[in-house]
């Protein structure tokens, strides 16, 4: 990420999970010249982007432990931020499995701040269910379960270097249209005219991760026409973005319920940008609410 001349103010919200890594991701960003807050209430983050241009980026953690936190002011917070022309706003949410959550408490011994005299997996269990709106307006989403601080430090220069470097990463998203399109996308494709496995018994439980699902897409007499002209389109399009200075580009596929076309068509545009060299991640953020909502019935489960 370049600095963008067009905004007086750039911010940057850090939040998810007590324990996924907020504060090694805040020192990270402040190694590359973003100044950093913690745990700043959120009745105080709109004073920042008042008066004079900020000289650099700021970082800002927030999570439950903020004084006046609660996920409906946060939403409405980034709305706000969003709608000011003076203001670049990205949300890095970083993710972690419950599991590795509760072993990092116990390893730690401290006390989680929902659970104060429970244990860290009931206060866990309330803070993902309590992030979980927040969680799909993110830009970015980092899962920490299996990453090092330096595969984390790694991610996130990726993402967040503010110097030049002659390289641009690329985020693939899929979403459902009924959901409204993601926020700070730069390109997006509708697939809602394939054919749509919805109708197909057998397929409408599975996801365009699926083989069954992929090729079912690509039977559509439609897809492979579609699938090459985006892909040389984008393809065309990114030199020319890193030759502008972007180090960061957002592209989302659409389809109805945002679980089978769109994530398929993802899936297979984000592997035909890697082969060509692109650095690629990838979101399926229908599929991360699901994931949202049964892993902390999974807790319940596990601790009935």
């Amino acid at each position: 990420m370049t600095p963008d001349t067009t905004h007086d103010h750039r911010l940057v919200f850090v939040t998810g999970p007590s324990g996924a890594g907020r504060t090694t991701a805040i020192r990270v960003l402040e190694d590359l010249g973003y100044e950093g807050i913690d745990n700043i209430p959120l009745s105080l983050v709109p004073r920042l982007v008042e008066g004079a241009p900020l000289d650099r980026p700021i970082v800002l953690g927030l999570d439950v432990r903020n004084r006046d936190f609660n996920a409906t002011a946060l939403i409405e917070l980034i709305d706000s931020l969003t709608r000011d022309p003076h203001v670049q706003l990205e949300v890095l949410y970083l993710d972690c499995a419950p599991g590795v959550l509760i072993q990092r408490y116990s390893e730690t011994r401290r006390r989680h701040p929902l659970a104060p005299n429970e244990t860290p997996a009931q206060g866990i269990e309330r803070e993902i269910d309590l992030l979980a709106p927040i969680r799909v307006r993110a830009d970015h989403l980092i899962d920490t379960t299996d990453l090092t601080q330096h595969d984390l430090k790694a991610e996130l220069a990726a993402i967040f270097d503010i110097t030049p470097s002659g390289r641009l990463s690329v985020s693939v998203q899929s979403f459902s249209y009924k959901r409204g399109t993601p926020r700070g996308m730069d390109m997006i494709f509708d697939c809602r005219f394939l054919a749509n496995p919805h109708w197909q018994p057998a397929l409408r439980p599975l996801d365009g991760r699926d083989p069954a699902v992929e090729a079912f897409v690509r039977n559509d007499p439609r897809f492979d026409e579609f699938f090459r002209k985006v892909s040389d389109l984008i393809l065309f399009l990114l030199p020319a973005h890193l030759a502008e200075g972007k180090a960061h580009l957002a592209i989302g596929f659409g389809c109805t319920g945002g679980q089978h076309r769109s994530v398929a068509m993802a899936e297979m545009v984000g592997k035909a940008l890697a082969e060509a060299g692109w650095p690629v991640s990838k979101r399926h953020r229908e599929l991360e609410r699901k994931a949202a909502v049964h892993e902390p019935q999974a807790m319940k489960v596990a601790g009935a």
